[in-house]
Formats: C-alpha cells, structure tokens, sequence
C-alpha cells in the first residue's frame, strides 16, 4: 500500500458560533491542508497516482473556501466552520473527486495554525 501525501493552503474568515471565547468573534486564518491518498497498485511507469490529479482535486475544492466568510459558505450547510467540520468537508469532497481513480483519500489533515491540527479520517 502507498500513502501519497499532497498539501496546500487557502485563507478565509470565520467565527465560532456558540463559542466562549475569543475565537466567536469575526476572525481569519491561513489554513494548511495536508490530504494522505492510498493506492494499492502501481502503474505500467511504477506510479501510484499522478501527484498533478491530487493537487487538481485539492486545489478545486480549496478554491471553493478561499478568502471566503466560511459561515455563509454553502459547502458548509450551516455547519459551524471549526477545523474539525472542515477536515471532514475536504475528506467528503476529495473522495468525490479521486472517484475515477484507482485511489482512496485516507486522511485530511488541516492547521489553522503553526501549531494546532487535526487529522480527519475513516477507519
């Protein structure tokens, strides 16, 4: 099995609704995106998947967030926009969009800081 990781980064604004603290107030981050894929096999060429079909896949559904007000985002439903909905967001979106590959996504891992992440997975 391969694990192949690709990662990216988009900026957008938000607030935590129902929260006590700081964060409920009207603030943004830059977010990093780290999305782990796993392929069983190899192509003819001896590779798993094209790194260039990740980043596309990626890229287009952070294109969906970036420098966007996170809780009016349709793509969120009305979820609120912590990093925790997000990382399941972007694992759901790219298991649509990694459908007519011979891949799987198998974990997204999303920083809204420097030091804060979390890892979304199934099991």
């Amino acid at each position: 099995m391969y694990l192949l990781n690709v990662s990216d980064h988009f900026s957008a604004a938000h607030r935590l609704c129902g929260y006590q603290g700081a964060c409920s107030q009207l603030h943004g981050h830059n977010w990093k995106v780290r999305v782990g894929i796993i392929c069983e096999d190899l192509d003819e060429i001896g590779m798993a998947l094209d790194y260039g079909v990740i980043k596309q896949v990626l890229e287009n559904i952070l294109d969906l967030l970036d420098h966007e007000y996170l809780n009016e985002l349709p793509l969120l439903n009305g979820q609120n926009p912590t990093s925790e909905n997000l990382a399941r967001i972007i694992f759901e979106e790219m298991a649509k969009g990694l459908e007519a590959y011979p891949a799987q996504i198998k974990e997204v891992e999303i920083y809204e800081s420097e030091r804060s992440s979390v890892i979304y997975s199934h099991a």
